[in-house]
This record gives structure tokens, C-alpha cells and sequence, in this order.
């Protein structure tokens, strides 16, 4: 608490500064500055300070040095509030109950034909219905885990900026009066940091928030993006994205339905079944976002030309920093993280490609036109492209897709889907990048480990060409 009187009973609202910057503000919204100071301020068009404002900057200032305010380098609360505001741009209806029952008997007919196409088993299911809002709640703390290495960088590489001003500041050296009553520079930027670091936090839950609320408005389903990003044995579909998805497509809404929950149904399994796929793509994310070089030349850029008497400053440092803040060229080991992450990537979404084809093509009379429509959505990357881009730096596409699938079409049809289910029992035992590169030498060495190409070989081989050739891959 500041020694100097209040006369008018008013709260203080520089009381719990630091007591240099406190005192600063004082003077200042009182109009007491040191001659040389003031000088220096109506050269920069400074001479009249709103004390109101610099009041609200004072408010602004107390919130963020708050031990209590402060939510780590992401804020999830301030991420889901922004995330659900952009989700209802468009308009976000609650799930009406006959919904809701359509996706519950859409996911048991899912079950029943799964059962006879895969080993993997059922489990247990939560069967939903979510409004976008819905996704978001449940999917918001998942992403904040993925960005928290990047955000704590970026707060980190603004701290060594702030630092960095500081030491050029000291060194070319302070003239007479540049501070009010022998302020010490260092004190404020000490104070600064915190309030820099609240600032990043502000930053990256925004852009969370804007990222998560635009694919709310986009996915069909809770791991549409194949990222374990619900509960565990939860199947979520999200009818109000499955009816913009079916506008254009000449096929029933009801076998839209049910095609798009037998994939989420699988990929539901697979990430139940299969304990280390879940983790596997997580960490792979996480280690490229880890290893995330930030831009610093532009954060110096951002906060060299700052005025810190305009109590907008934090506003304008914000849009400054805001965007794509990394660096252009990848480290070697974000290039081994990519690498893992698009082949295990391809390999899920591959898998439930092959899995969903054989539990519907002979029950969905437009399954060949439903599966179409959902590689081409794929391809185009759209929201979920943009989402990765700017909260890891990377764009992300399982680029070796068809590939995968032809690898699990092949080794099904050599030793049967108990084996092709074999397949993800160990990550050792799993397809890698190079097996994708060689179909038919990966099928011939796990199922008989070796020996030269037969008959079959040949023709898997002619199978694959002419679908290499047809897609032009």
C-alpha cells in the first residue's frame, strides 16, 4: 500500500503495482513529472495523459501481475470462451432428442457391422450427440496440452526480448530526468515481464480459441482430425456439421449418418484396442511442437517501437505478435517428429478406410460415393490444415494415406483382418514409413518371413500400379 494520501476515497488504481512503476503512474496522472521527462514527452506527443485511461491501464496492469490471474502459458478457460463464441457465429442449435436417438441407433448398427470385420473389440461405447459447443468443451484441454510448448516458448523468447531492450537501453545510457524520481529501468521491465508473460498466455488462448471454434464449426465428428481429442470409448457425432457436410452430396442423409459413424466407430476402437496408438500420435505432436524455433527478430521488431505511455501499448503488442510467430526452416528432429506423426497418421486413417469399405460396401448401397466424398474433404485440408498451422507451425496431412491403405488392403488379403489386426498389437510390430514404400516386401516378410514373390505378389503388385497410376501418384 502507497504512503501518499487519497484524499477523494477513491480506490487507488495503481495501489499493488510495484512501488517504482506505482509511483510513475501517479506522477504522471497527476501531471508531475520531472521537467526533462516532460520535455521528452511532448516531443513524443505525450503532453496531455488522460488520467482515466491511465487509471483503466493501471486496472489492466494490477489484473496481470495478480499471482492469481496468472493460468500458465495457455489460459483453457479464456480459450473455451472464445472457441465456443466462434463456433456460434453460424449458429450453434442444441441437439433435439430425436437427433440424438438417430446417432445412438446409427452407432449400434456400427458395432454390429464392425463386429464381423475386425478383431479389435467393441468395448463399451458412449454413443452422443453434440452440439459445436459441445465438441468444444470436450476437445478445448486436449489442444491447450499440444500448443503448451509453443506458448511457453513464445513467453520465454518475449522475456529475452524485454531483457535485451533493457540491456541496450542501459548501456547507450539514460539522459538526466529520463525517469521520474531516479525510477531504475531495470524495475520496470522487471515488472513488465510478468505482464508480458500474461499477455503471451492472452495471445496463444486466443488464437486457440479462434483455431478450436473454426473446426467446431467443420468437423462431423469428436476424432475426425484422428487425434484422440474425446474420452476414451466415446463415439461423438455432431449432427448440425453432418447436415452442411450432406448439402451437395446426392446421397441419404440417413447413410451419411450411419457411413460417417461406423469411421468414428473404428477409429473409436482402434484408439481403445490399442493403448499406444493414442499416446503414439500425441507425443509426436508434442515433439515437434517442443523443438518449435520462435521468431525472435520479429518479437524484438514488436516491442522496440512500443510507446509505454499509451496505455494501448499491450493492445498493439498483442496484434503485433499475433500470426505466425516460427520459424520458416524445421530442426532435424521436428523432421523425424513429422515423419512419425504422418506415417502413424496415415496408418490410422488408412485403416479405418479399409475397416469402414468392408463393414459397408455390401449394407450402404452409396457406400463407394460416401467414401469418395470423404477423401476429397480430406484432401482439400481446410479448417484442420489451418487449425495446425497456426497453434504448432505445422500443416498437417497424412500425405501417404492411399498408401497405407493399399498396405492394409494387402496384407488382409494375404493372411486375413485377424492378421492385418496384428499389425498394431506393438508400435515394433506396426508399418513404418519405409513399409509404406514397399507394400508388398512389408506383407511378404510378416507373413512368411521372406522369400520370393508369388503369384499373388504379382498381381497385388499390378493392382498397385494401376492405382498409383489412376491417382497419379
Amino acid at each position: 500500500m502507497s504512503d501518499q494520501p487519497n484524499p477523494t476515497g477513491t480506490p487507488d488504481p495503481f495501489d499493488g503495482l510495484p512501488p517504482e512503476l506505482a509511483d510513475m503512474l501517479r506522477s504522471m496522472a497527476a501531471g508531475r513529472l520531472d521537467p526533462a521527462m516532460a520535455q521528452m514527452m511532448e516531443q513524443l506527443g505525450m503532453a496531455q495523459l488522460d488520467p482515466a485511461m491511465l487509471a483503466v491501464a493501471g486496472q489492466q496492469l494490477q489484473a496481470m501481475l495478480r499471482p492469481t490471474a496468472d493460468a500458465g502459458p495457455v489460459d483453457v478457460e479464456q480459450a473455451t470462451a472464445v472457441a465456443r463464441s466462434a463456433a456460434a457465429v453460424d449458429g450453434d442449435p442444441s441437439v433435439l432428442e430425436a437427433r440424438r436417438r438417430e446417432v445412438a441407433e446409427a452407432a449400434r448398427v456400427a458395432r454390429l457391422w464392425l463386429d464381423s470385420v475386425t478383431e479389435l473389440p467393441a468395448h463399451d461405447v458412449d454413443a452422443v450427440a453434440w452440439s459445436r459447443a459441445e465438441w468444444v468443451e470436450a476437445t478445448v484441454p486436449v489442444w491447450g496440452e499440444l500448443v503448451t510448448p509453443v506458448a511457453t516458448g513464445v513467453a520465454d523468447a518475449v522475456g529475452r526480448a524485454l531483457r535485451g531492450q533493457l540491456d541496450r537501453l542501459t548501456d547507450a545510457g539514460l539522459p538526466p530526468g529520463a525517469t521520474p524520481g531516479g525510477l531504475d529501468p531495470t524495475a520496470i521491465v522487471g515488472a513488465m515481464e510478468p505482464v508480458m508473460r500474461r499477455l503471451s498466455s492472452a495471445m496463444f488462448s486466443l488464437e486457440l480459441g479462434q483455431a478450436v471454434g473454426g473446426l467446431a464449426g467443420h468437423v462431423v465428428s469428436g476424432t475426425e482430425v484422428a487425434l484422440p481429442l474425446v474420452p476414451a470409448r466415446t463415439v461423438a457425432m455432431i449432427p448440425s456439421n453432418i447436415d452442411a457436410f450432406a448439402e451437395g452430396l446426392e446421397v441419404d442423409p440417413a447413410e451419411l449418418l450411419i457411413y460417417l459413424t461406423v469411421r468414428e466407430s473404428a477409429r473409436a476402437r482402434l484408439f481403445a484396442g490399442v493403448p499406444w496408438v493414442g499416446p503414439g500420435l500425441l507425443a509426436a505432436v508434442r515433439a515437434y511442437a517442443g523443438d518449435i524455433r520462435i521468431d525472435t527478430d520479429r518479437i524484438e521488431s514488436a516491442l522496440q517501437d512500443i510507446d509505454p505511455g499509451d496505455p494501448s501499448a499491450m493492445s498493439a503488442i498483442q496484434e503485433r505478435l499475433s500470426g505466425n510467430l516460427f520459424s520458416a526452416q524445421p530442426s532435424p528432429a521436428q523432421k523425424a517428429a513429422l515423419t512419425r506423426l504422418e506415417t502413424l497418421l496415415a496408418l490410422v486413417e488408412g485403416w479405418v478406410d479399409v475397416v469402414t469399405d468392408r463393414a459397408t460396401r455390401h449394407q450402404l448401397p452409396d457406400a463407394a460415393a460416401l467414401g469418395e466424398a470423404v477423401r476429397r474433404r480430406r484432401a482439400t485440408g481446410g479448417p484442420t490444415e489451418q487449425a495446425f498451422a497456426h497453434l504448432v507451425g505445422l500443416e498437417l496431412r497424412p500425405r501417404r494415406l492411399r498408401d497405407a491403405a493399399n498396405l492394409w488392403a494387402a496384407l488382409e488379403d494375404r493372411a486375413g483382418q485377424a492378421r492385418r489386426d496384428e499389425a498394431w498389437h506393438h508400435p515394433d510390430l506396426a508399418p513404418t514409413a519405409e513399409d509404406l514404400d514397399d507394400i508388398l516386401g512389408y506383407v511378404e516378410r510378416v507373413t512368411s518371413g521372406g522369400g520370393a514373390p508369388d503369384a499373388l505378389d504379382t498381381e497385388l503388385e499390378a493392382l498397385l500400379d494401376a492405382e498409383r497410376g489412376s491417382t497419379g501418384e
